[in-house]
């Protein structure tokens, strides 16, 4: 009753509003209860990640922690799966005082967590749902995802922000509709508002978002209403989750694969796994008083390892994205059209300085590396060139990659064809917690219900509760948006010429903000590396993207492939296809100095590299027959 009548007085405040207008650090175990002598869990925590000279352990002394549990000395937790919620549980789970090891079969963001929309976002279509079917449950979605949106924002604000999105409205019913809808949007978001939407005439909005049509099809634009959502660069995100867990005391390895469960033999409990290093091709085993299953798409060839009968609780759905040069979108400003002609959702957003634009939402397989469909690209195209006064060209793609999303079905439901898009956690199998669903902006409530059915499950004794409310992801301490500038005015980009002299080249303003923004606090460190190695030279024309980058992600961020490095690290490959293969033979031999590779390991990471970049589809690559790929 008291959250009816909070319900209630926030409604009646809209209508109101509405109305007025209105250096190295060595492996460390996790915090045990005798660390706590002399200050706070959170604070000793923060302490650790926001050092500027602690660096993560080696990915050797990582493995070397999980080889080192037995059944005797058991982690008390090991997690499947490196994306958002995985790595979430890392260190949620690390926080509380737990021993916590985490194993990703190919890197960390590697599958749906990198291939996002890049929004951080409320979920105003939720609320439309709530307010006419007279639906709560939809409604606390809303509220739910409005805090967690304010929240990861607060907790990287190098690597997420605020972002204005207009929509169009081509008639006046339109205008009062989504502004009324709008404002209700702001009002339920309360505290976690990010900035007030508002109205803008067509004038004014061909102003703000200049390649907006005013005109099209027997209509005339009235207006626009603007409202505010969250952004992120996602996959670095998610690589600052596994990062922020390693300096927290978690033993986190990418490319390490999970091939059978070790099991009870008294009471069929699964008590660890055995783990093959894909690098390496070493296995060994893990034991662990619980294994939380985070495997995203694939959580069910993971729950068919515990019982090979169990029903499939994950129903794939593809969504695909394009990117498309930056003069599609002003900076600042995205375009979202709730309902198209089809009734789809459709948008275009700035990111990294280039243009976003999607979505689909179609049935899909599930397979390692999902390719867009020609299709696909060809009816985001079109739908955007209804809203645009410009003309919108295959030609323009720079890339186009497709990602799945896990929706589930609980296991525990009566109605088996009720799909979620929230989240669903489980215990199938004693031993093995399931968590699967959800959305990005949610992981970290969705690691906080998970790490909270791994504790009753293996009766663990945390030292605390959760802490991951207020806890600022690595390079986040100590940010701001002006940090840039320090890099800009007190290092030099020494470059390397192709007839081995070094030259000096400027910090520029584009390279500065680049590095503040993906490595927050951290990024002197990046720039110390281009003045006082000669890694200053740009990776690709027209990117801000420094060969400094890949030796420091080698050094410190787990970076062990080609891949990792221009889809994870960097975000080349989403951002221009093309130049990520120019980029492909420099980055190479710079991982190859630093991890010591031989030829052959080159040539191999070479035919990798160009084989993932041929699934993302630019308008270079782009083959077609009869309208469709061959």
């Amino acid at each position: 009753m008291a959250a009816t009548a909070r319900l209630s007085r926030r409604l009646c405040a809209a209508a109101l509003a509405a109305a007025a207008g209105g250096a190295v650090l060595l492996y460390q175990p996790a915090l045990s209860a005798n660390d706590l002598n002399g200050g706070s869990q959170l604070s000793l925590i923060r302490q650790r990640i926001s050092d500027l000279n602690a660096a993560v352990p080696s990915r050797a002394v990582q493995e070397s922690a999980l080889i080192g549990s037995s059944p005797v000395n058991p982690l008390d937790v090991l997690v499947i799966g490196g994306g958002a919620t995985g790595c979430g549980v890392a260190l949620d789970a690390v926080t509380r005082g737990l021993r916590v090891g985490l194993v990703e079969r190919e890197d960390f963001s590697s599958g749906t967590s990198s291939r996002s929309t890049k929004l951080i976002h409320g979920g105003v279509r939720y609320l439309e749902k709530a307010v006419f079917n007279l639906d709560y449950g939809q409604l606390k979605l809303v509220f739910h995802a409005l805090e967690e949106r304010k929240q990861l924002i607060e907790n990287a604000p190098h690597l997420c922000h605020a972002l204005p999105c207009m929509t169009p409205c081509f008639n006046w019913f339109e205008v009062v509709y989504y502004w009324m809808g709008l404002k209700m949007y702001d009002l339920v978001a309360g505290p976690r508002l990010l900035h007030l939407s508002r109205y803008y005439s067509a004038q004014e909005s061909s102003e703000l978002f200049p390649t907006l049509a005013r005109k099209g099809k027997d209509r005339n634009m009235k207006g626009t209403v603007v409202y505010y959502d969250g952004q992120m660069n996602d996959s670095r995100l998610n690589v600052g989750l596994a990062l922020t867990a390693a300096l927290a005391g978690a033993a986190v390895v990418n490319h390490a694969e999970v091939i059978s469960f070790l099991k009870d033999e008294v009471d069929e409990r699964i008590i660890g796994a055995r783990i093959r290093d894909n690098l390496s091709g070493k296995e060994f085993d893990t034991y662990a008083k619980v294994i939380v299953n985070a495997a995203g798409p694939f959580c069910d060839s993971v729950r068919k390892m515990a019982d090979k009968d169990v029903r499939p609780i994950i129903c794939p759905s593809s969504g695909v994205h394009i990117v498309l040069p930056d003069y599609y979108s002003p900076e600042g400003m995205g375009l979202i059209v709730p309902k198209t002609k089809d009734g789809r959702v459709v948008f275009m957003l700035p990111w990294l300085g280039r243009t976003v634009a999607g979505t689909t939402d179609s049935n899909t397989s599930i397979t390692l590396l999902p390719e867009p469909h020609e299709d696909e690209i060809q009816f985001i195209l079109d739908a955007i060139s209804d809203y645009l006064n410009v003309k919108v060209r295959r030609t323009d793609v720079l890339s186009a990659w497709s990602g799945i999303r896990p929706l589930a079905t609980d296991p525990s439901a009566k109605n088996t064809e009720s799909i979620s898009r929230d989240h669903v956690v489980c215990e199938e199998y004693p031993g093995l917690v399931t968590i699967t669903g959800g959305k990005w902006t949610t992981y970290r409530s969705m690691a906080e219900d998970a790490v909270n059915a791994a504790i009753k499950s293996g009766k663990l004794s945390p030292t605390g509760n959760c802490l991951t409310h207020n806890l600022r992801l690595i390079g986040g301490d100590g940010w701001d948006p002006a940090s840039f500038t320090v890099l800009a005015q007190q290092y030099v980009r020494m470059k390397k010429t192709h007839g081995g002299k070094v030259v000096p080249g400027v910090m520029d303003t584009a390279a500065a903000k680049h590095l503040s923004h993906a490595y927050g606090s951290l990024a002197e460190r990046v720039a110390a590396i281009a003045q006082n190695e000669n890694l200053g030279k740009r990776l690709a024309h027209g990117y801000p993207f420094l060969e400094a980058e890949v030796a420091y992600c080698a050094r410190h961020e787990y970076c062990e492939s080609a891949v990792d490095f221009i889809a994870r690290r960097s975000r080349l490959a989403f951002l221009d296809t093309d130049a990520a293969g120019r980029a492909l033979p420099r980055i190479i031999e710079i991982l190859a100095t630093e991890h010591k590779w031989d030829r052959s390991r080159k040539k191999q990471e070479f035919q990798k590299a160009t084989g993932f970049l041929e699934t993302f589809k630019s308008s270079k690559n782009a083959q077609f027959h009869d309208g469709k790929h061959t």
